[in-house]
């Protein structure tokens, strides 16, 4: 009996430890640069976990795309940042990651990367030279790592220019839907792209969910081709409380990054799919996602502002569910 009251005490304390830990030596979220921040709660351990893109240096030398995490458990005081995943050696390319993504599924976790590379895949008839880019998926028992590859190749398609993938599962069917490109496309689009169900591989072929330009709150941003440039970023899938399934997702209007709302008509993550008229957010911030705090409040995180001069933080805004659309408090 003394042992098993000695280990309830021990667990006690180090769990104590770790929930006060925080607070005592780390970084503000204000002073914590990042881009397409991914903020993924934990409740059984009372910790938020966030993640970042790191790279880190290879024992050949040579610079290999990473994540770190970075833990909370008040979303204020953040930890020491820690590297939970290096790009293998052997993967189909082994640049820069974007906009890393952490999903419990089926008791695992699963890291969404976009893997990034000046390699060139070919010569489009239209003269273009495209690099590769993709969404490749990681596995871990663990939040905190390391996430290993389910083979070395994406889940988008080879052809394709596509980045920031995001899960939604769907009457027990896994889904990738991710963006394709503006530099490939002109006007970026909105793909969709099953997965197996225990999430080793893609299966069938990608769907069209929506183009960039379809959003009336989305302007473009100069002209590739004798067109306008539409982007598309940062998506995202939320259900509200009436059963409405809507994404948020990032373009830019009138210059400035900003985020709207698509709906789907049916419910269905295969749509038709319609925009909302105005933004949810317009003031140079974006690439968003949503969670649910320890206390069960509705949050949108983003990266504010938009500029890549080491000024980026994330921004965390409480969020009303109005079962027909998001609004921010």
């Amino acid at each position: 009996m003394r042992i098993n009251i000695f280990s309830f005490l021990l667990v006690c304390f180090c769990l104590f430890t770790e929930t006060t830990l925080f607070a005592q030596h780390t970084t503000l979220l204000k002073d914590v640069y990042i881009r397409d921040p991914y903020i993924l709660p934990v409740k059984k351990n009372n910790i938020y976990y966030m993640y970042r893109s790191a790279s880190v240096r290879g024992d050949d030398g040579k610079m290999y795309g990473g994540v770190e995490v970075l833990k909370s458990n008040d979303l204020e005081h953040w930890s020491t940042p820690k590297q939970v995943f290096r790009v293998h050696d052997d993967n189909w390319i082994t640049g820069a990651v974007w906009a890393p993504e952490v999903h419990e599924y089926k008791g695992k976790y699963y890291l969404f990367a976009t893997l990034n590379t000046d390699l060139e895949w070919k010569k489009a008839s239209d003269g273009g030279r495209y690099t590769f880019r993709g969404t490749q998926v990681f596995r871990s028992s663990s939040p905190e790592g390391p996430f290993l590859p389910m083979g070395n190749t994406p889940f988008t398609p080879m052809d394709e220019m596509a980045l920031d993938g995001t899960l939604w599962v769907e009457d027990g069917q896994p889904y990738m839907i991710y963006c394709h490109e503006w530099l490939q496309v002109v006007d970026g689009g909105m793909n969709l792209i099953p997965l197996k169900k225990d999430m080793s591989a893609p299966i069938g072929q990608p769907l069209r969910l929506f183009c960039g330009s379809s959003a009336p709150w989305a302007t473009g941003g100069g002209k590739m081709k004798g067109e306008t440039i539409y982007v598309t970023d940062g998506c995202f899938l939320y259900r509200t409380k009436t059963g409405k399934l809507l994404m948020i997702w990032s373009s830019f209007m009138h210059g400035n990054y900003a985020i709207g709302i698509a709906e789907s008509t049916t419910g269905k993550v295969t749509g038709p799919w319609k925009q909302q008229k105005e933004p949810i957010f317009s003031k140079d911030g974006g690439h968003g996602m949503i969670f649910k705090d320890f206390e069960e409040r509705l949050n949108l995180v983003i990266h504010s502002p938009n500029s890549p001069s080491g000024k980026e933080r994330a921004r965390i805004m409480e969020l009303e569910d109005l079962g027909y659309t998001l609004k921010v408090k």
